[in-house]
């Protein structure tokens, strides 16, 4: 066998091994309708300082990833809905819709009020107060725990702001401070001694939970604008098995189905075909492990229709094939002249359904977008081993002379 054929080969058979070696060592990343847990769509609210932009609405999705992603929740979709409104969808989220509705939709606009000597109770709404600091003056919030053991929420602010606290502090020894947010009294503590570090505690009634919410609000910032939610749904993990499981079979039965096919109308060349589908299969497979890319339902619709897609090219080929023979040609110079017939064609439809695709994640949203990512992603690895694997496992058969009579082709 020739050395580059030989070389052509390994490298196939290498890309297939490494495709199915990452299939196994990463575990797919489902989507909401696969996994379950919490659909919210917020719209965005104009208030008579700030009206809503676009540059606003990137600042407010900005804030909000940083938000879910703190607190450790895996592959949120956090993507815009026209002018004003925000999806995220919060995968695995199986805790109380209400907390993540806390966590994304509050403005959580932290303040430090001077109320002299009166104490303000916790829960309080509080306006007159003249602000000290804000949240943007922090450099950094985390839960942690006072003398007594229950959670408190430490802060630290930036130079600047640690300037003013400890001047502020130094000067009003005795009196107290209101810590606010969203203008509710969240903590009212007696200023005991001056505080030069720019570090202190925020107290409450917090359980561990509610801190870690908290400095997870504080760490992302304020938003700019309010959220109103729009849409909230839930998601049960009882549906996501149920369609993975149906979805697999349908997958299985699908492929059984167009490899039987191939082998009884195309023979040899079908056998061939099968071969090359394995391979389209574990590559796929393989690349949607490592691009980490996340598998939704409509995903799984796009992976089944891509495998008759993947046979497509083939039988394009095949028939080209067919047709030199039937002219008279040997079975050597007929497969080569058939596919060279084959290209142009199998270029054409392929490159049509990639601009379908492209289309479709323009102009679609979620899982119409998934669906595209996942055509897209099938297309090209069907062209590759249409083009490549077909025409190299070709090239094999016939360095061993196993690719003499017409019959093997059905004719």
């Amino acid at each position: 066998m020739r050395t580059n054929l030989s070389l052509k080969l390994v490298g196939i058979i290498l890309l297939v091994a490494l495709c199915v070696w990452g299939f196994f060592r990463q575990s797919l990343k489902l989507g909401l309708d696969l996994q379950g847990g919490v659909h919210l769509v917020f719209e965005a609210q104009d208030t008579p300082q700030v009206q809503v932009t676009g540059d606003t609405l990137n600042r407010v999705q900005a804030i909000i990833d940083s938000r879910v992603n703190q607190l450790g929740i895996t592959e949120p979709v956090i993507q815009r809905e026209g002018e004003r409104r925000l999806l995220v969808e919060l995968p695995g989220y199986q805790q109380d819709p209400q907390s993540a509705i806390d966590l994304i939709g509050k403005t959580a606009l932290l303040e430090f009020k001077n109320t002299g000597t009166k104490y303000v109770e916790e829960g309080t709404k509080l306006t007159d107060a003249p602000t000290i600091l804000t949240g943007a003056d922090l450099k950094d919030a985390k839960v942690g725990y006072d003398q007594f053991g229950k959670p408190v929420v430490d802060v630290e602010f930036n130079s600047k702001g640690a300037k003013i606290f400890a001047e502020f502090t130094r000067n009003n020894i005795g009196k107290y401070l209101a810590i606010t947010l969203d203008g509710v009294v969240i903590s009212c503590p007696v200023i005991r001694s001056e505080i030069p570090d720019g570090k202190g505690q925020i107290e409450g009634n917090f359980t561990l939970a509610s801190a870690t919410q908290l400095a997870a609000l504080l760490r992302a910032g304020a938003l700019p604008v309010p959220l109103k939610l729009i849409e909230m749904s839930r998601v049960g993990p009882s549906l996501g098995r149920d369609t993975i499981n149906a979805s697999i079979k349908a997958a299985i039965i699908a492929s059984i189905l167009v490899m039987l096919f191939m082998v009884v109308y195309y023979r040899l060349p079908g056998l061939i075909a099968d071969v090359a589908l394995i391979s389209y299969i574990a590559i796929l497979l393989g690349l949607v492990s490592f691009l980490k890319a996340t598998l939704t339902l409509p995903g799984i619709a796009a992976l089944i229709m891509s495998v008759g897609m993947a046979v497509d090219a083939n039988v394009i080929i095949f028939e080209r094939i067919k047709e030199e023979l039937k002219k008279g040609k040997t079975v050597m110079a007929g497969v080569e002249a058939g596919f060279k017939r084959a290209y142009a064609p199998v270029f054409d439809s392929q490159i049509t359904t990639l601009l379908a695709a492209a289309v479709l994640f323009y102009f679609g949203t979620g899982p119409v977008r998934g669906f595209a990512v996942m055509l897209a992603l099938g297309t090209i690895v069907s062209l590759f081993t249409a083009i490549t694997v077909t025409y190299t496992i070709f090239q094999v058969i016939r360095e061993l002379n196993l690719m003499k009579d017409p019959k093997i082709f059905g004719i």
